[in-house]
């Protein structure tokens, strides 16, 4: 009974918080302190990606591996800004298609080889090819799955440099657009997209608690399937084994999201401080110990910890934003 008074106690406070909080402070911060290091970091990354792979394969893969898991880093620590120049042109689709719950990466990157398509040597072209087979997700298939470390070396080879071209322009153009103008409009909220700083401090809260849904529902969700069932095999990035890292890097990518919209609540990031807690000492890169109970069961905590974290934003920060307890990230309610 004490939550839901507590809960209803913040509704109606909501209005006298929010007029007490600076917005175009708030936005201005996040864009300067999270949004816009994120992206000069993912495009430094992914320009050092490209080179790697130009000048490095396929003599030395561990080298390509090295810049591969450093560009995908980056490209975490901003996976949860959905919005603006990354949603233009499909960019971060073009970077990121996942989940792939029909398997059409490994079939679109086995048709360009098996083929020789002339877009596997061209970047205008390259363009142009499924999203399926741009990004982050495909390049794992070509540096980690056997069905592709087995293809001739130049052609693996020539495929992955215009994936990684690719992976540059997209996050070089996303970096451009933020710095060019829309940072600016969004901190000054006097346009057609931002027309007061209360609607771009709610994109950037919808960009935290989508965040933190989309962990605990889908990187979590997809590979623990059902107690019957579960789906190791779903896990994102489990061929590199990367999925425990992801879940570490987008927590602690959204915690600091949260810190910058909440002004350092403590409340909030004990949330986040008890679930990155649990991330760090799991022990299961790929989750492929979701198929036992014990391991199950360690991954549920997890995932309740990030589902809590998220109710004491939705408790504790929007109210103070002026946002409803009733809001809901995932379908804009």
């Amino acid at each position: 009974m004490w939550k839901y008074c507590l809960i209803l106690y913040s509704l109606l406070l909501a209005p006298a918080y929010a007029q007490e909080v600076d917005m175009p402070k708030l936005v201005t911060n996040v864009v300067n302190e999270h949004i816009l290091p994120g992206y000069e970091r993912l495009a430094t990354r992914s320009a050092a990606l490209s080179k790697a792979v130009e000048t490095s394969c396929p003599d030395n893969l561990d080298a390509v591996k090295l810049a591969y898991n450093e560009a995908f880093d980056a490209w975490m620590g901003v996976s949860h800004l959905r919005f603006g120049p990354s949603e233009d042109n499909n960019r971060a689709f073009a970077l990121a298609f996942w989940p792939d719950t029909r398997g059409f990466t490994p079939k679109t990157l086995a048709s360009l080889l098996t083929d020789n398509d002339p877009a596997i040597h061209d970047a205008e072209k390259f363009t142009t090819v499924s999203i399926a087979a741009r990004g982050f997700y495909p390049m794992e298939f070509l540096l980690y799955d056997t069905q592709f470390t087995e293809e001739p070396a130049p052609q693996r080879c020539d495929l992955m440099a215009v994936m990684a071209k690719d992976i540059a322009n997209n996050s070089a153009a996303i970096l451009r657009d933020w710095q060019a103008g829309y940072g600016e409009m969004m901190i000054k909220a006097d346009n057609d997209i931002y027309r007061a700083p209360e609607e771009a401090v709610r994109q950037l809260y919808t960009a935290l608690t989508t965040g933190l849904q989309f962990t605990a529902q889908t990187r979590l969700g997809r590979p623990m399937g059902s107690f019957e069932k579960p789906r190791p095999n779903r896990a994102e990035a489990r061929r590199s084994e990367r999925s425990q890292r992801h879940v570490l890097l987008s927590l602690q990518a959204n915690r600091q999201l949260a810190s910058l919209l909440s002004e350092n609540d403590e409340d909030i990031d004990r949330g986040f401080e008890r679930a990155i807690r649990i991330v760090e000492d799991l022990d299961d890169p790929a989750f492929a110990g979701v198929g036992s109970i014990q391991g199950r069961i360690r991954v549920e905590a997890l995932q309740g910890a990030i589902t809590l974290t998220n109710d004491l934003v939705a408790e504790y920060l929007g109210p103070k934003l002026g946002i409803s307890a009733g809001f809901n990230a995932l379908d804009g309610d």
